[in-house]
């Protein structure tokens, strides 16, 4: 039998060994960075083992639990939450979370993540609660601060640290973000329609001032051209007036350039009734007679015919000799045809039924002077006056009156 026995010894001590093997495998442990091991002896906390390796009693110390001291990053699921006016938004949140303590963290609560989950989700509906949809929607920074502060001071016994708490979405009812666009969408229009409007009001400015400006410079440019041509006139007419006396017109040119200019009146495109006073038909008397009258008798301005010019550059001198009339021939004639004017003016006047007025007759006077009780007297006076003045030869005779 002693091949059994050595057997059976052999066998023994090859369990021994495994024994051996196992025991010194339990009893060493390496713990890797950012991690620590929940040490139990005989069911009761021992330790906490951190990075690096660490040796156990076999068959007496276990490891309960490993934890990951690295922050952690946890996504929940989207929560429906209900705002102060009534609406339903759906929140989708996120957690950034340490782990400060391992032993709190595996003995005071079963289960740390689930906790930090219904926590924010009681939490966010408790301040989202107090808080409209236009608020939520625009005071995602003062949510998260709360959401961190509750949730930092309700997890520090739980050995855990939360960072930071952010709403990754708010999502409104498709009803109200139908609402929402149309909102925005009128309040682009708004802000179009008024930077528009500006535009054009701004335009509308711009045009007013240059249309103003280019009014003011063209007149401006035509007060300039009247000025210039009113000056032009002026000296025009100067001209006229210095040429005329230097030439020392006689009355026969001058009824001549009347005669003339009639024409041109006649055909004016308002000229369509002509009334000529009896004064006027004796003008053209004193005209056609200054002209060689039609009674062929001697005219006092009748002046001798054109006739060849001579050799020196002059006129000839076979001119009949100039006759005046007799002043008192004149005056007897002055004064019948002044007497007819009368008459027709008094006829004329009757027959337009306006009264007589002294106050119209004096302002026929000159200024300064009454005027005198007859007419027809003033007019032979002044004409006495003038033949006492061509008798004295007071008056040379271009300027003596046509008879």
């Amino acid at each position: 039998m002693p091949d059994l026995g050595s057997t059976l010894l052999l066998i023994i001590l090859i369990l021994l060994a495994v024994v051996v093997i196992v025991a010194i495998a339990r009893a060493v442990r390496i713990v890797p960075q950012a991690v620590a091991l929940i040490v139990e002896r005989f069911g009761k906390f021992q330790t906490v083992m951190y990075a690096g390796i660490h040796f156990l009693i076999p068959f007496v110390d276990r490891v309960r639990a490993g934890v990951d001291l690295r922050e952690q990053v946890v996504s929940f699921a989207p929560q429906p939450v209900i705002t102060s006016d009534n609406l339903v938004v759906s929140i989708d949140t996120v957690i950034y979370f340490q782990v400060t303590d391992p032993k709190s963290a595996t003995y005071e609560i079963a289960n740390y993540i689930t906790g930090i989950e219904q926590l924010t989700v009681t939490t966010l509906r408790n301040v989202i609660g107090s808080m409209d949809l236009e608020q939520t929607l625009t005071s995602r920074d003062q949510i998260n601060g709360q959401l961190r502060g509750v949730l930092d001071e309700a997890t520090t016994k739980w050995g855990i640290r939360v960072n930071r708490v952010e709403l990754k979405a708010i999502d409104p009812p498709a009803s109200v973000q139908g609402s929402m666009e149309q909102q925005m969408r009128a309040e682009r229009d708004r802000r179009a329609a008024i930077l528009t409007a500006e535009g054009v009001k701004q335009s509308q400015i711009l045009e007013a001032e240059g249309e103003k400006q280019s009014a003011i410079l063209r007149a401006e440019g035509q007060a300039q051209a009247a000025i210039l041509k009113a000056q032009g006139e002026s000296r025009a007419i100067l001209q006229v007036f210095e040429a005329i006396h230097r030439g020392n017109a006689d009355p026969k040119l001058l009824a001549y350039q009347y005669l003339q200019t009639l024409p041109k009146i006649a055909n004016g495109s308002s000229s369509k009734m002509w009334v000529v006073p009896t004064e006027f038909t004796a003008a053209f008397g004193s005209i056609a007679r200054a002209f060689g009258g039609e009674d062929g008798g001697d005219n006092p301005l009748a002046g001798p015919p054109a006739g060849p010019i001579g050799d020196g550059g002059g006129f000839s001198d076979d001119f009949p000799e100039t006759s005046l009339q007799d002043p008192k021939e004149a005056l007897a004639e002055a004064r019948g045809e002044a007497e007819r004017a009368g008459d027709e003016a008094s006829v004329a006047g009757e027959g337009s039924g306006v009264p007589y007025s002294r106050r119209a007759q004096s302002g026929q006077a000159p200024h300064g002077q009454s005027s005198p009780a007859d007419p027809r007297a003033s007019a032979w006076n002044v004409e006495d006056d003038e033949v006492e003045a061509i008798k004295r030869g007071d008056v040379p005779p271009q300027q003596r009156p046509e008879q």
